[in-house]
């Protein structure tokens, strides 16, 4: 069977799985990467990374901090100042051509710094070379509300207990650690392609995409709806439905096990459609057809109703309503489209 991968869904999903580590306990009081370059990113290789994708290997996009480098590829403006400021990209408010022009960033920390350094060291970056100049506010947004469904909750409770993150204990050998909303997030890379997240007192949660069956499966034995949440708040911002955050309100407090099969023809219309409204062009043809009423514009506009992912929430007993919510907003007051030389 061939498989259909747009360039939205092969760097969406990149950033959900990728090792966005960033570790450490020391602070710099006026963080600063030593050195920086800041290009515009070329084209991306579609056949190689379509290659990659089939054989159980995600493309090197999003960012990538280590010890002594920082590197940030194929990121728009937009993904950079979430990623400086730790928030979603929902929560940036600014011009449309922010999600267009994106850009590949390789800088080295200073002697002394740490990975806990690295997203003020992108602030102070961006400020430099994009004279980019924000506040905070917070303000209406749209979310998407998780809560029982009418005939009550299918879930089967799970025996265990998920414990917290010990943010002093190191990663295990081959585990990697991101930001979560309210904790770290602990990733391993599995044998067989999969990345399984360990969210602390909220759960893990397993991931892998099955290129021959045209999904991508969602996995947990012990999750609580506020980690099942967070996932789907991954997922809509894969999915390009408006990247609403998913609000639990379930009331429901214990581990449970969940499991779903989201469609990867589904996602990839999604994800060029979000893509086109923003600008930029997809040398995928959108998966499936079909008229108005059916595009992937519109699924993308409106992603509830006959889309995967919300049918397998409601075999759970669950369901999703759109609702508004007060939302922290980084707000762009000035912002540069080119950067400045090194």
């Amino acid at each position: 069977m061939k498989t259909r991968i747009s360039i939205g869904l092969i760097f969406a999903v990149g950033l959900l799985l990728a090792a966005s580590a960033i570790l450490g306990q020391t602070a710099l009081r006026n963080p600063a990467f030593e050195v920086a370059t800041v290009k515009p990113s070329p084209p991306p290789d579609m056949a190689k990374m379509t290659e990659q994708i089939r054989a159980g290997k995600m493309p090197r996009f999003g960012p990538h901090v280590n010890a002594s480098q920082a590197e940030f590829t194929y990121m728009s403006l937009k993904e950079l100042i979430a990623t400086a400021y730790t928030v979603k990209e929902y929560q940036i408010s600014g011009p449309a051509w922010l999600a267009t022009d994106r850009f590949d960033i390789v800088a080295k920390l200073p002697d002394g710094a740490s990975k806990d350094d690295a997203p003020k060291m992108l602030q102070a970056l961006l400020a430099e070379r994009f004279k980019l100049v924000t506040h905070r506010d917070t303000q209406e947004h749209p979310v998407l509300v998780l809560l029982v469904g009418k005939d009550g909750p299918k879930l089967k409770e799970s025996t265990a207990t998920a414990e917290p993150i010990d943010e002093n204990a190191p990663p295990k050998p081959g585990e990697t650690q991101m930001d979560g909303p309210n904790e770290p997030i602990r990733m391993t890379r599995n044998d067989d392609g999969s990345e399984t997240m360990n969210m602390g007192a909220k759960g893990t949660m397993t991931v892998r995409v099955d290129g021959q069956a045209q999904t991508m499966h969602l996995e947990s034995s012990m999750v609580t709806m506020a980690g099942f949440a967070d996932m789907l708040t991954m997922h809509t911002h894969i999915a390009g439905g408006g990247g609403r955050q998913v609000v639990d309100m379930t009331g429901l407090k214990g581990n449970y096990q969940v499991a779903l099969d989201i469609s990867l023809a589904e996602v990839t219309a999604m994800a060029q459609a979000a893509h086109r409204g923003a600008g930029i062009s997809s040398p995928m043809p959108p998966a499936g057809g079909g008229g108005e009423n059916n595009s992937p514009a519109s699924a993308a506009s409106e992603p509830i109703g006959g889309s995967s992912v919300f049918a397998s929430v409601q075999k759970l007993g669950l369901k999703l309503e759109k609702r508004k919510a007060p939302v922290e907003q980084i707000v762009i007051d000035h912002v540069e489209k080119i950067p400045a030389e090194d």
